[in-house]
């Protein structure tokens, strides 16, 4: 974690990034296909961005139980997914055998096993990128695997209007209208997440977009398409309808950035 990051509520961060102790929690929503989320918004923008093409190979990091790998494999490219979870890549490789998945560190990629400098295409960050710390080593993590001309994307949830305990929903009795609240926004903070009580928690790393925007520009990579995905209707959500009034669609659920550098 670089120096100027804020650590919520004071507590350290694990320094293992594996999530190897919810995983069985964490299968449990995402599961061999991924959650609607992925299904219906996160998967289809990653693919819009990315275009994976014939012959090109592609590095899916923090790949988890691999659910991208189908459609990568679709599009006649080749897929390695990378993850810091023994268990989560080993339910990968039950699923999605025709594909190629190594357990690491996003920031070591040079000490794992079967990556070779710059012999990949592009690299692709699906909702993954969030829980992972130290972006300066990742990013140089990149710049080591990728080849001159690569493009790199990113899914994420929109660190503009989502960050965890630190943002929320408000409701404007005069104006009848759901509205964003927003406690900070500039400063980097580690966030822990309690997703499975008493197993300990996971880290989500709030960063403001230019972080990320100058971190894949000093590895010589300019961002060249940016989408912003709002959520699903509440009709479309897990459980269905929620109570009104709705939340506000004009605000996004998530960011996908793509990057280039060399025409990649």
């Amino acid at each position: 974690m670089s120096g100027n990051e804020r650590r919520s509520r004071g507590r350290s961060p694990r320094a293992d990034p594996s999530w190897d102790h919810v995983a069985a929690w964490y299968d449990g929503w995402v599961g061999q296909r991924g959650s609607v989320y992925h299904q219906r918004l996160a998967i289809p923008t990653a693919l819009e961005l990315l275009d994976p093409g014939p012959g090109e190979q592609i590095l899916d990091i923090g790949a988890g139980q691999g659910v991208l790998a189908p459609f990568i494999l679709g599009r006649g490219a080749g897929y390695t997914g990378i993850d810091a979870s023994p268990r989560l890549i080993e339910l990968a490789r039950r699923r999605h055998r025709a594909a190629r998945f190594l357990v690491g560190d996003a920031r070591r990629l040079d000490l794992i096993g079967g990556l070779r400098p710059h012999g990949l295409d592009a690299a692709v960050f699906l909702l993954s990128i969030g829980d992972m710390d130290r972006l300066e080593l990742i990013t140089a993590s990149l710049d080591w695997v990728l080849r001159a001309r690569a493009r790199v994307v990113i899914v994420m949830t929109h660190p503009a209007f989502r960050q965890p305990r630190h943002s929320g929903w408000g409701y404007d009795g005069a104006r009848k209208l759901m509205y964003r609240r927003i406690d900070g926004y500039l400063t980097p903070m580690a966030v822990p997440m309690d997703a499975v009580p008493g197993a300990g928690p996971t880290w989500s790393q709030h960063r403001p977009i230019s972080e990320y925007i100058n971190r894949l520009g000093a590895i010589g990579f300019a961002v060249d398409a940016m989408r912003e995905v709002p959520d699903l209707t509440p009709s479309e959500r897990p459980g269905g309808r929620r109570p009104v009034p709705a939340d506000n669609r004009d605000i996004p659920l998530f960011l996908g950035i793509r990057a280039r550098r060399g025409g990649g």
